[in-house]
């Protein structure tokens, strides 16, 4: 039995014997990429040589750089409208500002006035009808001491009858007391001062004298343009 398959190995009608060489199949895959990574090169190359035969690709690059320009001119201009905004923003709130003040300094001049007019009317009503050659009135000097040696003084002087014409003169004011135990008059400077008076004004202002002098009365004097006394009142401390 043994000699005949040992025969017929050896004959001519022996089984054929193919010999195959096997391959890892990390390494298959390793050759297939290889073949698909230069066919791809190849035809990239193609592409490329193909697209610089047709003079396409000079003309995306020149298309490139003046898109680059463009936004850079575009970012440009969207930063100086970005800071004209701003500029024009912070001017808009500073009129804004301004135009709120204007309104309250108008509404307190506007008060101030009504409240100026309630006065006059207030006054008008305290004329006497007729008044004669006396038509200067004082009606009221208030005095204050704030300081040794100072004194603040309000004087209102109005004028008898509501079509009365400009008066023009002088206001003089003049201290009277005690300094060292002795009688004293003082005339405060500036001295005498020029009025012009239509139907009433409001006089006030500082008067000084020697720190030591002992103030108690305090006259006011209105003469007219020919140096006549039209009106004198004496207010005592």
């Amino acid at each position: 039995m043994r000699w005949k398959l040992l025969r017929r190995r050896l004959s001519i009608s022996a089984p054929r014997v193919i010999v195959r060489r096997h391959l890892p199949w990390p390494l298959r895959w390793a050759v297939v990429a290889l073949v698909l990574g230069f066919s791809g090169a190849i035809a990239l190359w193609a592409f490329e040589l193909g697209k610089e035969l047709a003079g396409l690709d000079r003309h995306a690059k020149a298309e490139l750089t003046l898109l680059r320009d463009e936004v850079g001119r575009l970012r440009m201009e969207r930063d100086q409208a970005q800071s004209l905004a701003h500029a024009a923003d912070s001017l808009l709130k500073s009129e804004r500002a301004a135009q709120d003040k204007l309104g309250q300094q108008l509404r307190q001049l506007e008060a101030a006035n009504m409240a100026l007019q309630a006065d006059l009317g207030f006054f008008e009503k305290l004329l006497p009808a007729g008044a004669g050659d006396q038509r200067v009135l004082v009606r009221g000097l208030q005095v204050e001491p704030q300081l040794p040696g100072r004194l603040r003084y309000q004087l209102l002087l109005m004028q008898s009858g509501k079509q009365a014409a400009e008066f023009a003169g002088r206001v003089e004011l003049t201290l009277a007391g005690t300094l060292d135990g002795r009688p004293w008059m003082h005339n405060p400077a500036p001295g005498p001062q020029a009025l012009r008076l239509k139907q009433y004004a409001r006089i006030e202002g500082v008067l000084e004298h020697p720190p030591g002098a002992v103030v108690k009365t305090v006259q006011v004097k209105v003469t007219d343009a020919s140096g006549a006394v039209r009106v004198t009142q004496t207010t005592r401390l």
